[in-house]
């Protein structure tokens, strides 16, 4: 009766781990929300980061404990929303947005209001499109687009001219936004499982990543998660391409004229 007790408490503890990371994602996106009402743009940036590293994980914890359930995926929506919907749209409107009036919350409104759907879309297609690909930028890409510009700019401010940065704010938001509910499809890297054993040569080009993003974390954050914001555009204009050849070899070629 003890074991078996000791059991259940071991399930249930083990069941709220993956919880406890999606809890921790929450906070840091509320986090960020806090620390942008007092002006601290880098800390609520760099806490966004964290929300989105710490989303990476209650997922691939749950998976390798066995301890999905509906009551997760729900959660981990719903803090997605707010640390990758609400909260990059109100640090980049305090921040920056504001100065430019009604269009500068108009460009934070379409960043939520994409971030709602690409959420949305995710959670009624999970068991439809390709696990390998998103369709769309998935919202932390999206958010660490947005968060990865404050950080820059913020980090370089002496350096940045005040005259051009709210224009580019502004397409900065808007292209995240727009390409969360586009469908370019975007690498998940879902086919890579941590329980899986790799190469020594892997181990080594992770630690050689860790070292590259630590010379200048703002700079190569934000131009790594620029680089897959383009990604998917390239791979669905080669898709585009190959099906255009695909329908070119399987048209009848044309009868001769006399």
């Amino acid at each position: 009766m003890i074991d078996q007790d000791a059991q259940e408490r071991r399930r249930r503890g083990i069941y709220l781990l993956p919880n406890a990371f999606t809890t921790a994602a929450l906070f840091a996106g509320f986090y960020a929300i806090v620390q942008a009402m007092n002006n601290q743009f880098e800390a609520a940036a760099i806490a966004i980061f964290v929300a989105m590293v710490l989303d990476g994980m209650d997922g691939r914890v749950a998976r390798l404990t066995n301890t999905q359930s509906a009551f997760g995926e729900q959660y981990d929506s719903l803090s997605d929303m707010i640390a990758f919907g609400v909260a990059p749209a109100l640090v980049m409107y305090v921040w920056i947005l504001n100065t430019l009036g009604r269009w500068g919350w108009l460009a934070a409104f379409v960043y939520v209001a994409c971030a709602a759907l690409r959420l949305a879309r995710f959670n009624t297609n999970i068991g439809v499109v390709d696990k390998r690909f998103f369709q769309g930028l998935p919202s932390p890409s999206a958010a660490a687009l947005v968060a990865g510009f404050v950080w820059l700019a913020a980090d370089n401010r002496m350096h940045i001219s005040d005259a051009w940065l709210p224009g580019v704010a502004f397409v900065v938001t808007v292209y995240a936004g727009l390409t969360m509910v586009s469908n370019a499809p975007f690498y998940s890297g879902k086919t890579f499982t941590l329980g899986r054993s790799v190469p020594f040569w892997v181990i080594l080009v992770m630690v050689l990543v860790f070292v590259f993003v630590s010379t200048n974390p703002p700079m190569v954050l934000f131009g790594l998660f620029v680089i897959y914001g383009l990604s998917g555009w390239v791979l669905l204009a080669a898709r585009w391409q190959r099906a255009r050849k695909l329908r070119t070899r399987r048209e009848p070629p044309a009868p001769p004229t006399a």
